[in-house]
């Protein structure tokens, strides 16, 4: 694989793996059988055998903005040409290559005779762009992989839809939607038949066309059935253990559109939507280039050699993922795919660091998604950062193997085999959710824009109940979110912090909820906001500071400055703290934002 579904084979640097338990008939979920699946072993030095080129001429774009709207082809002389020019700086390194195919972008992939690191192909591409000025981008085909992490024996509960405490609330939510007239794309292995998928998926696509990656015996073609993506040691790269099939697709699936109310298995969160499966991963993971492409096309865009996609795809989750910068083709095919009003969700990556550095979490315009675990707090294996819009569970079953993501799967080791119900974790469990909750969202609000949907899923994320630093702005809440997109709700406004505000007596008033920005600007400065908070109602406060290196705190007083509430958390880390108004009227309280080191800009989230 390529891009990794948050869990096996890295060759980029993803720690992650997976273990499933629970496997039974369908319909059978108390049925015990573990699946095990062995930890990834990742790569120190990722390789690939192909380099993405995007000549000037070979795209149209839009004039007024430089997004590429088609393909375009490149006579053939001047591409005899251009191979020849590649060939010569390959030669060094003692390789060739030929055309492999054109992209949806319009930028050319480049089959090599061999895998070289991506160190020396990111040289050469550098060579390449400063030599020849028709060159826009050029860059490695970088492979990304499924993003789940060990896991353990089977349990038959779905916390992760109705516990107060670790759940994104699902059952308020399916009073008001259910995900009707939505159609969702999983970007992953494939799908496999299933008795609690049956009747809930649109045609779909195989986007794989090496062979090897496949292991279906073709390339290209309409049918994205997974046929298993096991290896044999070594298969990958050398040192490489052996892996049964993950089916990843196929769990990813059930959490979004399982059927429900059918006395049978699991629950969908969008249980009437539709699932489009593009099968993207296969063994050994999947190529950025086929990846691209597939987004293109479930978005409803057009790539050559492929027909129309007739039920083009309003949400596009991606349980994958690879180290690394984003790179110019998945920046361009997210930024297709939103062109045509598509939500882009994805995995912030399972290696326990900032997301900075995991793709395509970092690229622009998608919601990243941290993994928590029962209790609401961040998962042991989650990735964290500035860039995670929210976090949503994940499971984690380090301590018990109840508190994994139960979801639809298939019993076999490595060719398919019965349907089955299975456990798993990751950062690839926790995206699905918030894919599933923009599709009840979208169903409530046809007309949301990818923009509209991210800011009503950050501002209507309730606080977290445990330690979840730098995870984003809270939980996923499902019902709050279709509430504030449906307008039912209003999500906090922004406002701006006005000096000065030093005292309880000067506060700025925050009449409504609302995301504060502000600044410690010295060393003798502190900020005050005044809340006026109704009866039976909690004030929920979140404090961001800009620079890891700045240390503020956060207190909740009364007018008399005693401390009703508080957190004081080191520096880089986010504070949060709660006050309960129990009491029969209105009480009158001060946020405070308090200086403990260093001077900047910060973010107070204030909810009641």
């Amino acid at each position: 694989m390529s891009f990794v579904f948050a869990n096996r084979r890295s060759l980029i640097a993803l720690a992650c793996g997976l273990l499933a338990a629970g496997a039974g008939q369908a319909g059978v979920s108390t049925a015990q059988s573990d699946l095990g699946i062995a930890s990834l072993v990742q790569r120190a030095t990722p390789h690939t055998d192909r380099l993405i080129i995007a000549y000037r001429d070979a795209a149209e774009t839009d004039t007024a903005d430089a997004r590429v709207l088609r393909a375009r082809s490149v006579e053939t002389d001047a591409m005899t040409q251009r191979v020849g020019r590649l060939n010569t700086a390959l030669g060094v390194r003692g390789a060739q290559a030929r055309v492999l195919r054109q992209t949806g972008t319009g930028a050319h992939v480049f089959k090599l005779d061999r895998a070289l690191p991506h160190a020396d192909l990111e040289r050469l591409a550098a060579e390449l762009k400063a030599s020849d000025a028709n060159i826009a981008y050029a860059e490695p085909d970088r492979k990304m992989y499924p993003m789940l992490t060990p896991n353990d024996t089977s349990y038959t509960s779905q916390w992760d839809l109705y516990e107060t405490t670790g759940g994104i609330r699902a059952p308020a939510a399916w009073d008001v939607a259910t995900g009707t007239g939505v159609v969702v794309a999983v970007l992953d292995t494939g799908i496999r038949p299933h008795a609690d998928l049956s009747g809930q998926t649109v045609a779909g696509y195989d986007m794989i066309i090496d062979t090897t990656v496949s292991n279906d015996g073709n390339g290209r073609d309409s049918d994205p059935s997974d046929p298993g993506d096991y290896t044999a040691a070594n298969e990958c790269a050398s040192g490489e253990p052996a892996y049964n099939s993950s089916w990843h697709g196929t769990h990813v699936a059930g959490t979004i559109a399982a059927k429900t109310n059918n006395s049978l298995g699991v629950a969908g969160i969008a249980y009437n939507a539709k699932i489009q499966p593009v099968r993207v991963l296969g063994q050994c993971g999947g190529y950025t280039s086929d990846i691209a492409d597939g987004m293109i096309w479930a978005s409803g865009g057009t790539v050559s050699g492929l027909p129309t996609n007739a039920t083009p795809s309003r949400v596009i989750n991606m349980s994958l993922g690879g180290s690394g910068a984003c790179d110019t083709t998945s920046q361009n095919a997210i930024n297709s795919a939103r062109s045509r009003g598509t939500v882009v969700v994805v995995a912030a990556g399972n290696e326990s660091t900032n997301a900075s550095s995991s793709s395509p979490a970092n690229c622009s315009g998608v919601i990243a998604v941290a993994a928590t675990n029962r209790n609401g707090g961040r998962a042991y294996y989650s990735n964290y950062g500035s860039i995670v819009a929210l976090a949503a569970p994940g499971g984690d079953t380090s301590s018990s193997s109840s508190n994994g993501i139960l979801s639809t799967l298939n019993a076999g080791t490595t060719t398919p085999g019965a349907d089955s119900y299975a456990y798993y974790q990751g950062t690839s469990m926790a995206t699905p959710h918030v894919a599933g909750v923009a599709a009840l969202m979208l169903s409530a609000k046809p007309t949301a824009t990818p923009d509209e949907i991210k800011a009503a899923l950050q501002s209507s994320a309730r606080a977290f109940p445990a330690t979840c630093s730098q995870c984003g702005s809270g939980i996923l809440d499902a019902a709050a979110a279709v509430a504030a997109i449906s307008g039912t709700t209003t999500p906090p406004t922004t406002v701006n912090e006005t000096e000065s505000n030093n005292t309880i007596a000067t506060a700025n008033t925050v009449a409504s909820a609302a995301t504060v920005n502000g600044s410690i600007s010295s060393t003798s400065d502190t900020d005050y906001f005044k809340v006026v908070l109704p009866a039976g109602k909690t004030l929920a406060a979140t404090l961001t500071i800009a620079s890891s290196s700045n240390d503020f705190d956060l207190y909740v007083k009364n007018a008399s400055g005693t401390t009703l509430a508080k957190s004081e958390k080191a520096a880089g880390q986010v504070d949060s703290t709660s006050y309960a108004n129990g009491g029969s009227a209105s009480v009158t309280l001060y946020v405070q934002v308090l200086r403990y080191s260093g001077t900047g800009a910060y973010t107070l989230k204030l909810q009641w």
